[in-house]
């Protein structure tokens, strides 16, 4: 008998001992934080860095025309094209151009430093300026400002792209065009942006 109980209260004192360290471990498990962000981690609202989209050497460009006739200019074939009051973007994954007429006066490295600049800080996501130069092409001087900013959110994972951007704004007898190129960042589109800008005729 006297076996027995001594059994019996040993049984009991492991069962309450196995208790006491499951009660310790559930408490130990409600104090852990609840956040979801970790010290030093990325930025999740930061551009999405992708992979670099290269226009390919082969590229075919075809002759251009808006509504307005003013200008020609050649495109990359088989583009998605959309036209909306007067802009027409032409995009091919994060590759983008966009052609914008309007009436103004011709425009300078100061005067887009001082009221084209501002504007872009504004309205681009993520906008970080990086220069603003004159330069030539066969269509005359132009002013470039290069520029890095964010893409639209993509629909499916809704990130944003970190792209690199090169706007031209170019003028002809009281019309400025303006011809932003963008691209996923690390692309080398430097040739293709430069057939582009290069094929400018005002007519």
């Amino acid at each position: 008998m006297h076996r027995r109980i001594a059994a019996g209260t040993l049984i009991l004192a492991v069962a309450a001992t196995q208790m006491g360290c499951g009660t310790h471990k559930s408490a130990a498990t409600a104090a852990l934080p609840t956040g979801t962000t970790v010290a030093g981690a990325p930025n999740p609202n930061a551009p999405e860095i992708v992979a670099p989209g290269d226009i390919p050497d082969n590229q075919v460009y075809v002759p251009f025309t808006p509504v307005s006739g003013n200008y020609t200019v050649k495109v990359p074939e088989a583009w998605a094209r959309t036209d909306t009051q007067g802009v027409v973007t032409l995009t091919d994954h994060y590759n983008s151009i966009r052609l914008e007429t309007s009436q103004a006066a011709a425009p300078t490295v100061a005067s887009v430093k001082a009221s084209e600049v501002p504007g872009l800080a504004s309205s681009v996501n993520g906008f970080r300026h990086l220069a603003v130069q004159s330069i030539s092409r066969p269509a005359g001087q132009a002013v470039l400002v290069t520029y890095q900013g964010g893409s639209a959110p993509n629909p499916v994972t809704g990130k944003v792209a970190l792209l690199d951007i090169e706007r031209y704004e170019f003028w002809h007898g009281g019309t400025k065009l303006v011809v932003t190129l963008s691209g996923a960042h690390g692309s080398d589109n430097v040739d293709p942006w430069k057939t582009v800008t290069n094929s400018i005729g005002w007519r």
